[in-house]
């Protein structure tokens, strides 16, 4: 079970020098095998029964997403479809976070609304300056899911059901993963950052393993 997830480290490790090196080779090897050996981590821990059947197939996509974005230019689309698939599979997984309503709930589904609603404004506007049109709905229907994402995953720190280190791994998680995928898209659409692919690839990697983490510690 553990030795899944060195690999899975060692493999991200290789990725993120490969993209801030340029080594192209590297990186095709270096990108999927670290979701193969995230996703055996998972099946190895829980046998993907029950509710973590969601989360292997949220692995999945992600895995499909990064090979189609390799080529992102040429199927970037495909890879956006793909990873909106996976962050549904995340909501499904979460689904019981999202029929408990709070006050702390109300409070972060509005943080969260804000401030990506904000981003997102600030993105689209520079897509429609660069006649990005056609893809402006795909991506406004992505950053509506992932944030529903991501206040599922953030709901699991006031569920008592939840143990404190798994809703502590999945929240920083699904926050991680929403942090890299800010970064690639502001980096794709807005302007480029410095280091910006590099910051992207980690935070994404260390954003699939938190939510990984968190799964597995609470139903491994």
């Amino acid at each position: 079970m553990v030795l899944w997830l060195l690999l899975a480290l060692i493999f991200a490790a290789l990725e993120v020098i490969a993209v801030s090196k340029n080594l192209h080779r590297w990186e095709y090897m270096a990108k999927p095998a670290m979701m193969i050996c995230l996703f055996f981590w998972l099946y190895s821990s829980t046998g993907l029964q029950g509710n973590t059947f969601w989360f292997g197939l949220a692995v999945a996509f992600s895995l499909l997403g990064d090979v189609l974005l390799i080529s992102a230019e040429r199927t970037f689309l495909l890879g956006l479809i793909a990873f909106l698939f996976a962050h549904i599979s995340y909501v499904t997984g979460f689904r019981e976070e999202l029929i408990t309503v709070t006050a702390w709930s109300l409070i972060l589904a509005v943080f969260i609304a804000i401030n990506i609603g904000r981003l997102l404004r600030r993105i689209v506007g520079a897509m429609r300056i660069k006649g990005e049109n056609k893809l402006i709905l795909p991506v406004v229907l992505y950053g509506t899911v992932i944030s529903v994402m991501l206040y599922a995953a953030m709901s699991t720190i006031y569920n008592p059901a939840w143990k404190t280190n798994a809703s502590f791994f999945v929240s920083l998680g699904a926050f991680l993963f929403c942090a890299s995928d800010a970064i690639l898209a502001w980096n794709k659409f807005v302007s480029p950052l410095k280091n910006g692919r590099t910051w992207n690839i980690s935070l994404y990697y260390l954003g699939q393993i938190g939510l990984i983490a968190g799964v597995i510690a609470q139903f491994g």
